[in-house]
């Protein structure tokens, strides 16, 4: 008799080992958070500059992945994606004032209309896209 008593209770021990003991809380385990990237759709930079490339002729020369008239903005992204302070308000006033030969032979056109601020929120956004 002791000796079914005793593989009996070897028995209920191993199982209660092998489904975790006593401290498994019916399955409730602490699952640690993972922080989610923020996303760019939630960076208010991204949202003005994309409002802003979306309300000017932006999109009639630049796309963002792929070159048309001239280079996609992850090209001017990756490009410039080291750049200084200073290095960002060149690219914002050849925005402005147009340009010719730093992406090839096809002039980009002035936007003259548009104030500093807004061409600097551009490229602020572009640079938001580098890879």
């Amino acid at each position: 008799m002791k000796k079914l008593f005793i593989s009996s209770c070897l028995f209920a021990l191993t199982a209660l080992i092998a489904c975790g003991g006593s401290d498994n809380n019916s399955g409730d385990k602490k699952e640690t958070e993972k922080k989610a990237e923020p996303s760019l759709s939630d960076n208010p930079v991204y949202l003005k500059g994309l409002a802003l490339v979306a309300q000017d002729d932006c999109v009639t020369c630049h796309q963002v992945d792929n070159k048309f008239m001239g280079p996609s903005y992850r090209e001017i992204a990756n490009k410039y994606a080291t750049a200084t302070a200073e290095e960002k308000k060149a690219v914002a006033q050849r925005i402005i004032n147009g340009s010719t030969g730093i992406w090839g032979t096809v002039q980009m056109t002035k936007h003259s209309g548009m104030s500093t601020e807004d061409a600097e929120a551009i490229v602020d956004y572009i640079l938001l896209l580098k890879k």
